[in-house]
This record gives C-alpha cells, sequence and structure tokens, in this order.
C-alpha cells in the first residue's frame, strides 16, 4: 500500500501578510482546510486520486474567495467565463472545459468530459451544451456575483487592462499587486494512482474568450503515474509557453530527477527565465509531494499519510 498525499492550492502572487485582515486570512485558511479535510477524506476510505483531487476542488469552487466555480471575476463583458481541467496518472486520460458559463462546478464537468464524451476538450456553447445532458448542476447569473470582484472589474471594465485578480485594494494596487487565483490539487491514492485537477475563472476584464494554461493538459495540469501530478497557478500566457506542468514529467522522466528538483527547476529556472510568476503543487507515485513558487505567496496546503499536514499563504 502506497503513502495517500494530497497537495492543494488556491492561487499565488503578490500575497502579503500586511495586505490581510486577521479576519480575511483566517477565512482563507479555514477554506483551504474544509478542501484539504474533503480531499483527504476520499483517500482515507481508499478512493481514487481522481475523486480526491475532484472532491477537494469541488470545495474551493464553492467558495466565493477562490477565483474558481461561485468567486470567478468578471469578463471584459461583465460574465463569468469558467475553465478546468482532470487528468488520470493511471492511464492518461483526461478532461476539459472553458469558457463555459452557468456551471456550479467546472470541475465536475471536466471529469464528465474525460469518462464520458469521447473527447479531452470542450468549449463554449458546446460544453455547457454537454454539462446539460450529463444533468450537471447551473447555476444563475447571481450565484456568481460577488460585490468585490464586481467593483474590481468596474475599476477597470472601460480600460483594455486585465488583472490577475485576488485583491480587495483600488485600480493602482491592483495593477501593482498580481494575484493570480487559479484553484488545483493532486493527489496520490493507496493504489499508488496519482492524479491532477486545476479550474479558474481567469483574468479579470479578460478579452475575446481569452484562455489560460489550467485546461490545457500539460501547461497547467498534468498527470502520469510514471513521474508526477502536477496542478499550476500563475501568469498562464507564461506557463503556456513553458508547457510548465509536462516540463516537470520530463524532467523526471528523461534526466531522472526526483520532484523536488524538477519543480525547482521549471517554478525557479526556466519560469523565472520567461517572466513566469506563479507555482505548482505536485505529488509523485510514492506519495511525495512539493508546493513551489517564485511569488509572494501561494495559498496552499498539503495532507500525507506519512504524517506531514499544514496549510500557509505566505512565504
Amino acid at each position: 500500500m502506497s503513502v495517500f498525499t494530497l497537495a492543494i492550492h488556491g492561487g499565488a502572487g503578490t500575497i502579503l501578510k500586511n495586505d490581510m485582515t486577521p479576519e480575511l486570512e483566517k477565512a482563507y485558511l479555514d477554506g483551504l482546510q474544509l478542501a484539504l479535510d474533503a480531499g483527504y477524506a476520499v483517500l482515507e476510505e481508499e478512493g481514487s486520486a481522481v475523486n480526491a483531487v475532484k472532491a477537494a476542488l469541488v470545495i474551493l469552487e464553492d467558495n466565493m474567495l477562490f477565483n474558481a466555480g461561485r468567486g470567478s471575476v468578471f469578463t471584459k463583458k461583465g460574465v463569468q467565463e469558467m475553465d478546468a481541467a482532470i487528468m488520470d496518472g493511471s492511464n492518461l486520460e483526461a478532461g476539459s472545459v472553458a469558457g463555459v458559463r452557468n456551471v456550479r462546478n467546472p470541475i465536475e464537468l471536466a471529469a464528465e468530459v474525460m469518462r464520458n464524451s469521447n473527447h479531452v476538450f470542450l468549449s463554449g456553447k458546446g460544453a455547457n451544451d454537454f454539462a446539460i445532458k450529463q444533468g450537471i448542476k447551473l447555476e444563475p447569473d447571481e450565484y456568481f456575483f460577488s460585490q468585490f470582484r464586481y467593483d474590481q472589474w468596474k475599476d477597470i471594465r472601460d480600460s483594455d487592462n486585465y488583472s490577475l485578480d485576488h485583491t480587495h485594494q483600488q485600480l493602482e494596487e491592483l495593477m501593482k499587486d498580481k494575484k493570480f487565483g487559479t484553484v488545483g490539487a493532486t493527489a496520490c491514492d493507496k493504489n499508488g494512482n496519482i492524479a491532477a485537477a486545476t479550474s479558474t475563472g481567469g483574468m479579470t476584464n479578460k478579452k475575446y474568450g481569452r484562455i489560460g494554461d489550467s485546461p490545457l493538459i500539460g501547461c497547467g495540469t498534468y498527470a502520469n503515474n510514471n513521474t508526477c501530478a502536477i496542478s499550476c497557478t500563475g501568469h498562464g500566457e507564461m506557463f503556456i509557453r513553458a508547457v510548465a506542468a509536462y516540463d516537470v514529467s520530463c524532467l523526471m522522466e528523461y534526466k531522472n530527477l526526483s520532484l523536488q528538483e524538477a519543480m525547482n527547476i521549471v517554478v525557479n529556472e526556466k519560469l523565472v527565465n520567461i517572466k513566469g510568476e506563479g507555482g505548482m503543487i505536485g505529488v509523485d507515485a510514492k506519495g511525495n509531494a512539493a508546493l513551489i513558487f517564485n511569488s509572494e505567496g501561494m495559498y496552499r496546503g498539503m495532507k500525507s499519510s506519512a504524517g506531514a499536514e499544514y496549510v500557509a499563504i505566505y512565504k
């Protein structure tokens, strides 16, 4: 029986303690703990890594604090367009959705794509049509409304600027304090199978149907039992250009590096070289976990049957 492990993240970026009230900090930590407990409970009950990462992400998607599901940011058009992906490291099956609207839990839709669509990636109206066919829970626009997300969008909706999430500040600070709002989970179950999942509302004021790295297999999400399961958070364009998640797997497979070594090279060398800010979480099939970021902070947590457990925000 393998060591079983779950790692989660709720976004990375310029997250500073002096910008955070004690109440808000507690709310973030409690939200992370709730998601960690939900995913870990699946692993404890001998559930699969795939079901564990999905369970953790449903909790984060339902939490208004995180830019995914209910807490998703506003696009240029003043609506929410959500992306998500999930991948099973035991068989390399994967499911992704992009630009979906009114779907309560995009990660559940991504899982349905993986299991029941004969495809990997569905987008826009087609993905929503598939959600209806599969009985995925939908919610009205009001469900996704939060005042601080709306105010954040209102500040920049008449400009060509976009912002990278998690902020309660005004515009000048908004553009300075980059916070990348994505949620993700990686898990290794008792059978040594691993999985990864990522979900996001993308960028505030994003235009042209912009899609980031989160739903792109190999960029923001990847899992392979032979190497690792990775979920990324950061400036998506750079993670796409770096094919960041798959690059970790390649370094492990072809250079025989450990999970920690491979993730460190990608996050702190390759991404830094192209000004890619953010981080990633990962597990391998032995239950090892790593949570690495090159930004000021990353909402994150980890729990393992080997005894390690924590939730954290800052460096």
